[in-house]
């Protein structure tokens, strides 16, 4: 397969297993909120899926590096995904959903960090940018979460899960047509050193104030469609908030391509702005009274989340040797995706229930404050390291 055909794949596949993922994401507590189950429930049985990235995310991460072959590790992961899950949909029991979420998780958890490992792979020494591949994946999670809204309207809460399998199908199916995603100039398979990945202490700070601000994030996405549904909304306004959410990273992925200086402090201090503006988007989102307020506030998305996620992939390669970079991705997603997701789960399950989603809202808001601190400080730390170093050149 021609190098261009190969990134069209990429593309296309980007776009459908994001979808897939999105239709999954956007209502599936919806789902179990009509098979009976509370709000706790839901938030620990959502806390699972962190849990079980913390053997996951590095799991993956390792066997791609190792067999160096990044294509092979998806597909085993779509289909232990995709047929785990009818099992989910299959029974009603919460104890037979959290057994079978346990090996659901296992498989779906590190599906985006071995997809961004695979385009970063494939992309390296060629002309093409990170974001031109990414941005298919956030057209994909807004256009499948809006028109999934009506369908689901029309046929019911109850048979999400048809609409799942055939994204997941259309994936697999995209996912065959991959490149391998071999590492360029990756040491061989057996010599790779991993305990060395960790003496970065610039991204081992990274990973543990990237784990404050994402715990917000984690609460929202697990929680907002609950949010809509108690502010009167319907599933189509649900989908539309995925929609708005999604729609606009794609420009952002863009700009960023085109302006972004790939050096770790100008990153370091979008980080702070966007980390700023999350803690925006909190507190409005815990002074909204309607559902359309928090479909308008969910646009902030774009900015918040989707630069994040773009920056602090780039970053992460800029800081993890190209030989363990599918690791370095995994450890970036756990942090992100998984130890956030744990006290997202519980606790916001337990603050939305006790006490309503305003005040879930208001320590997603600290939380995100706790975070601008955070990479003000790394800046500073950076700056200082640098200044030193020249000061030391300068000397001799």
């Amino acid at each position: 397969m021609n190098d261009t055909k190969s990134f069209q794949m990429i593309k296309a596949f980007n776009f459908f297993v994001y979808g897939a993922i999105a239709v999954y994401s956007t209502f599936f507590a919806l789902y179990l909120q009509s098979i009976g189950m509370s709000t706790l429930e839901i938030g620990a049985l959502m806390a699972v899926g962190p849990m079980v990235s913390i053997i996951a995310n590095p799991l993956w991460g390792y066997l791609s590096d190792r067999l160096r072959n990044v294509r092979l590790i998806l597909i085993i992961m779509l289909i232990g995904s995709m047929l785990i899950m009818q099992l989910v949909f299959l029974y009603q029991s919460y104890t037979m959903i959290y057994a079978s979420m346990l090996f659901f998780f296992f498989f779906q958890m590190p599906l985006f960090s071995q997809t961004n490992s695979l385009i970063l792979n494939t992309i390296e020494g060629t002309k093409h940018h990170f974001g031109a591949f990414r941005l298919f994946g956030s057209l994909g999670w807004a256009l499948m979460a809006v028109i999934a809204g009506p369908i689901i309207g029309q046929i019911g809460i109850e048979r999400l899960w048809v609409i799942y399998t055939v994204m997941m199908l259309i994936s697999l199916g995209f996912a065959l047509t991959l490149p391998r995603g071999e590492a360029k100039g990756a040491a061989p398979a057996g010599k790779v050193n991993y305990r060395s990945m960790f003496r970065n202490r610039y991204f081992l700070l990274f990973l543990v104030i990237g784990l404050v601000i994402s715990i917000p994030n984690s609460m929202n996405t697990t929680f907002i469609s609950l949010y809509i549904r108690e502010m009167g909304g319907e599933a189509s306004m649900i989908g539309w908030s995925a929609f708005w959410s999604s729609i606009f990273e794609i420009p952002v992925f863009l700009l960023l391509d085109r302006y972004l200086k790939k050096n770790t402090r100008t990153m370091v201090l979008c980080l702070i702005v966007i980390s700023g503006l999350f803690a925006l988007r909190w507190l409005l989102m815990s002074n909204a009274d309607s559902a359309v307020q928090i479909i308008y506030i969910q646009a902030l998305h774009c900015i918040t989340f989707g630069g994040y996620y773009y920056i602090g992939t780039q970053l992460t390669v800029l800081l993890v040797p190209a030989e363990f970079r599918a690791s370095g991705q995994a450890l970036y997603a756990l942090t992100w995706g998984g130890l956030s997701g744990i006290a997202a789960g519980i606790a916001g399950g337990w603050l939305f229930e006790q006490s309503g989603p305003q005040a879930m809202y208001q320590l997603c808001g600290t939380l995100a404050l706790a975070g601008t601190v955070g990479f003000s400080l790394l800046y500073f730390r950076l700056r200082k390291g640098v200044r030193r170093s020249e000061g030391m050149s300068a000397g001799l």
